[in-house]
């Protein structure tokens, strides 16, 4: 009897066991049959997708495979980063100082580094994408991470005021840096090194200002002027297609073809604009429409008073020097006392465009081009541009580039002789540049040339040199910057105040 108690139990027992096996693994199956599909979502989501999920943080390689991690790399980088800072902190104070003095903001007569040392904690790279785009030539893309110790002290002069060094602490820099070397059959097997970040993801550099032995308030706004200075340097020098090119070894290299090119021109008619919103108390705004393509070479319509409804029918020309990354930027904004108002701002990728085609388009207004974050996403109107992109041939990009050559040569003695402080001066109306090729647009060259800044100073918004324009138009060749008003003779429009030009008192 017990025998066939105990045989009956063990079948009981083995049949239990095998039905909870049975159903584990059914659980199982039915957990990893779930997972694949999460996965597979997943693997459908873009860039953009995972950005809202998971931030601006994330590594690229985490969402593009082709990002490889690079563990190994970055020991590595931690124990040469020593030497890789001191010669880093040479080409830095090579190349970016200079740019410094060109991006240099209305108002301040000298901006330029006191002391500069990236300190001892290395970049982190989180992802790495090799690749071989051109022949002779290797393509490196490193996803960097940069919290770091930088001593950075940047010496700050402005008219009537004592020099002021301003530290950049907490330094925390986010980019894609695309790194291009140029092979060579002699050692060390590389002749140049093209450095540059790219636009997309967008980089991202934050930092927090303080003054060494004095006070920020001693230069109303200057925090606002280095933050444009540093967005107008990476966004129109670092930001590819722009680049550095450096030389590698002692022997001369050349170099022109690793160097940006004016690759077309862009002819943009601003039409008119509708619905604007209103930002005054009392009447109406004062629009007028500020373009470019890169930032340090601005253009700037006319401002047409106490109008909603406005109509330009003015025409500029802009260089292009990579069509299938540059945008065209165009910023609706309100004539003011002090800071002009933003009504609305619109982009127009230059990829979207077909050369040699004539295209009206209505832009949508936006508070920003970065909604993510505005509270406010209300449209601010409607912008009617008209557009025609012209491919160079050969010729017309040599001549480009040696209008180029001519134009900064030209910018460079005026600012020695005092008739511009800076670059950012050009913009406001002393010498008006679009893209690489340019000329010089109702200047005045000598004792009449007259500058209402727009950065600090008694009159106005900014520091002025008063005096009249010679209403001289000098266009160069194919590569030149030209503006022409449609609706207005230029010789209405002698005298410019502000970057704006006013109509031409009476003798």
């Amino acid at each position: 009897m017990g025998l066939i108690s105990g045989i009956l139990m063990g079948m009981l027992f083995g049949i239990t066991l095998m039905v909870a096996w049975n159903r584990m693994m059914s659980y199982r199956a039915d957990k990893r049959a779930t997972k694949a599909v999460d996965i597979k979502l997943l693997s459908t989501l873009n860039r953009d997708d995972i950005k809202k999920l998971c931030g601006d943080n994330f590594p690229d390689w985490i969402s593009f495979p082709v990002f490889e991690q690079v563990k190994w790399l970055n020991k590595h980088l931690s124990k040469l980063w020593p030497y890789i800072a001191d010669a880093g902190e040479a080409i830095i104070k090579e190349t970016v100082e200079p740019l410094l003095e060109d991006y240099r903001p209305p108002g301040i007569t000298s901006l330029k580094f006191s002391n500069l040392s990236l300190g001892t904690v290395a970049p982190k790279i989180e992802g790495i994408r090799v690749q071989s785009l051109k022949e002779g030539q290797i393509t490196v893309d490193m996803d960097l991470r940069w919290g770091g110790d930088p001593n950075i002290v940047l010496g700050v002069e402005a008219a009537l005021v004592a020099s002021i060094p301003i530290q950049l602490k907490d330094l925390q820099v986010f980019t894609v840096l695309r790194t291009i070397f140029q092979l060579t059959d002699e050692i060390p097997c590389i002749s140049a090194v093209v450095v540059a970040l790219l636009a997309e993801p967008k980089p991202r550099i934050d930092y927090t200002l303080k003054a060494v032995g004095g006070s920020l308030t001693a230069l109303p706004g200057i925090s606002d002027l280095i933050d444009d200075t540093v967005n107008s340097i990476v966004s129109d020098a670092l930001q590819w297609p722009h680049r550095i090119v450096v030389p590698i070894g002692g022997t001369p290299v050349d170099t022109s073809e690793l160097e940006l090119k004016p690759e077309g021109k862009l002819m943009v008619t601003v039409v008119k604009a509708s619905d604007l919103k209103n930002m005054e108390f009392i009447g109406k705004s004062d629009p007028y429409v500020r373009l470019h393509i890169r930032p340090i070479f601005k253009m700037k319509t006319r401002v047409l008073d106490d109008n909603l409804n406005p109509v330009w029918n003015e025409t500029f020309e802009l260089i292009a020097e990579d069509k299938e990354t540059q945008s065209l930027i165009l910023e609706v904004l309100d004539e003011d006392i002090g800071q002009d108002k933003r009504l609305g701002i619109a982009k127009l990728p230059l990829a979207e465009l077909e050369p040699e085609t004539s295209k009206e388009i209505e832009l949508r207004l936006l508070p920003s081009l970065d909604m993510l974050t505005i509270k406010d996403k209300k449209d601010r109107g409607i912008l009617t541009i008209q557009v025609f992109y012209h491919q160079f041939n050969k010729e017309e990009q040599l001549a480009a580039l040696e209008e180029e050559k001519r134009t900064l040569e030209e910018r460079k003695k005026l600012r020695e002789s005092g008739a511009i402080n800076s670059t950012m001066d050009a913009v406001d109306g002393a010498v008006s540049m679009a893209g690489s090729g340019a000329g010089l647009v109702r200047s005045g060259i000598g004792s009449g040339v007259g500058l209402v800044g727009s950065g600090l100073g008694a009159v106005g918004s900014g520091i002025s040199k008063a005096g009249k324009f010679m209403g001289r138009t000098i266009t160069g060749h194919t590569g030149a910057s030209r503006r022409r008003v449609n609706s207005t003779s230029a010789a209405d429009h002698l005298v410019s105040e502000d970057g704006v030009e006013k109509p031409r008192p009476s003798a």
